[in-house]
């Protein structure tokens, strides 16, 4: 306690700067493994002024939530951007949790400086800081539109917060986890904490209530994260997202890798043709000179879809590629097209996993990994240690293998010095001399479930999905690295006659480099679109 005594603010020291510095101190009293178990990444000032500046309230009595408040520097700015935009407050009251106990005193050392700095301009401030956790405290809002059971208790929870403003820890739970079995009602797979806090947060909003979070922007779009997205869509009013362009700049303090968005929402009634403003900047140091662009609600968000994707363009290329697949109206079901994941978990089949042919002496199919998947070409075998080619055909693998016939293989994974996210080959059944082959865990395919995929079909579908056009049109929804087959299924893709001439083109030329690839694709597709 003595080390935080001996910081003091500087004189007339923001509250934002002050709280700053007091955070970067704990940092370095705290190991990376105690942050890390915490989902603590310090916010920097110029994205709390940025978090703060997209706040417009105009009330003379506000009241402010900080859910994992850290050293409060987003409250700090947030009260001092409030104030510049309106002289005249009476009262800000705030209620702040923070469960480190060895962060709790930072907190409190931040917070009486900005009463102090508050009352030297006659606003009165009062405080509550909670070390209970969030989620556990305030989960029963979820339960709110629904009687409670006989053997539930009943929790009075502190709501209709003005605004509520948030860097929320970020990390995967386990599905056992007290504050998963509370929040039910946001889960679907492994989830992470940050969403649930989004979705009680959503909650608490007064109407007309801001809530203003920066998180990974992984939410967007995948199946772990479609029940939030339908809770949370379907509760709050999206006004402004800004997005940036840089992994490494928004926590580079933290070395944090993660795409990360600025959201803010509204608890006001759902609108379809809401102006949304979305901004994006590359880093810290344009933050506050960013492209904009504006959308219709509808435009970023299909509320009437199943599973409520967000598309977030951020260039007149990406706003002009959303606009052009905005006319497709086809997904690959309705070619009777699938997508599967790979049944071969690795360490699960290792038994039937060998890296040596055997002529004659057991029956084998080719095993493809994702390290075999390149752009428009399939490289097998490819020696990698521990990654066996083949894999046994017998009694107990037959599950874990399927048909020999037309397919398109694509990774799951994109490495981040992969250039593009979107990374698929042609696999075609004269490949190998098998009824079977193995398809890891790691990789999609995509086949006709009754039937063949014609040649031009799978050349079609290949050259469209490793296009730059595709790639960049997935990169708008998409924020992780993940290639989930529930966002392929949900992609919209032209009519099959362009595909397979897209298909032909480029059998015909005898030419699959992606040069040619992306030159047949736009072709094609720009003059269908112009013809429209």
């Amino acid at each position: 306690m003595s080390k935080i005594i001996n910081i003091e603010p500087y004189k007339r020291e923001l509250p934002s700067d002050f709280a700053d510095r007091l955070g970067i101190y704990y940092t370095q009293q705290v190991t990376t493994k105690h942050k890390k178990v915490n989902g603590q990444f310090f916010t920097p000032t110029p994205i709390a002024k940025l978090l703060a500046s997209f706040c417009d309230l105009s009330k003379t009595r506000i009241k402010i939530l900080d859910p994992g408040c850290g050293t409060t520097i987003l409250t700090c700015a947030l009260v001092e951007h409030l104030i510049e935009l309106q002289n005249v407050f009476e009262i800000i009251n705030l209620v702040a949790y923070e469960n480190d106990l060895e962060l709790i005193p930072y907190s409190e050392k931040a917070l009486e400086y900005l009463k102090k700095w508050l009352l030297n301009k006659g606003i009165q401030f009062n405080f509550t800081l909670h070390s209970n956790d969030f989620v556990l405290e305030n989960a029963i809002v979820l339960k709110e539109n629904r009687l409670p059971s006989l053997f539930e208790e009943t929790k009075r929870v502190d709501k209709n917060f003005d605004i509520i403003i948030s860097n929320p820890p970020y990390f995967k739970l386990s599905k056992d986890d007290k504050r998963v079995t509370v929040s039910q009602e946001l889960v679907s797979g492994q989830p992470n904490i940050y969403s649930i806090f989004m979705g009680i947060a959503a909650k608490l909003l007064s109407e007309n209530g801001e809530l203003i979070f920066i998180t990974p922007r992984s939410f967007a779009s995948g199946n772990y994260f479609k029940t939030f997205r339908e809770f949370f869509f379907n509760t709050v009013q999206i006004e402004k997202i800004h997005l940036f362009n840089s992994r490494k700049d928004t926590f580079n303090r933290d070395s944090v890798l993660q795409e990360t968005v600025v959201i803010k929402a509204i608890r006001e009634e759902i609108d379809s043709k809401k102006k949304v403003l979305v901004s994006s900047s590359a880093g810290i140091k344009d933050i506050f000179q960013p492209s904009i662009k504006y959308f219709n609600s509808s435009e970023i968000i299909d509320l009437n879809s199943k599973e409520k994707i967000l598309h977030l363009p951020t260039s007149d290329k990406e706003e002009s590629i959303l606009s052009l697949v905005s006319t497709w109206e086809n997904v690959l079901t309705d070619f009777n097209i699938k997508i599967s994941t790979g049944p071969v978990v690795s360490f699960r089949a290792l038994d039937y996993i060998q890296n040596n042919y055997e002529n004659g002496t057991v029956f084998l199919a080719p095993l493809f990994w994702l390290h075999n998947v390149n752009k428009m070409i399939l490289e097998w075998p490819k020696q990698l240690k521990e990654k066996g080619q083949f894999i046994r055909i017998e009694s107990g693998s037959k599950s874990l293998l399927i048909p020999n016939k037309n397919y398109i293989l694509l990774r799951r994974f994109s490495t981040k010095d992969d250039k593009s996210r979107l990374i698929a080959a042609p696999y075609f059944c004269n490949y190998a001399k098998s009824d079977y082959i193995g398809v890891e865990n790691k990789v999609n395919y995509i086949y006709r479930k009754d039937g063949h995929l014609n040649r031009d079909e799978v050349v079609g579908l290949c050259a469209l999905l490793n296009s730059e056009l595709f790639d960049t049109y997935f990169q708008i929804f998409n924020g992780n690295v993940n290639v989930s087959a529930t966002e392929l299924r949900e992609m919209r893709f032209p009519p099959l006659n362009i595909i397979k001439e897209i298909g032909n083109k480029i059998i015909l030329s005898n030419d699959y480099s992606m040069n040619n690839v992306n030159r047949i694709v736009n072709g094609i597709i720009v003059l269908e679109y112009t013809l429209n």
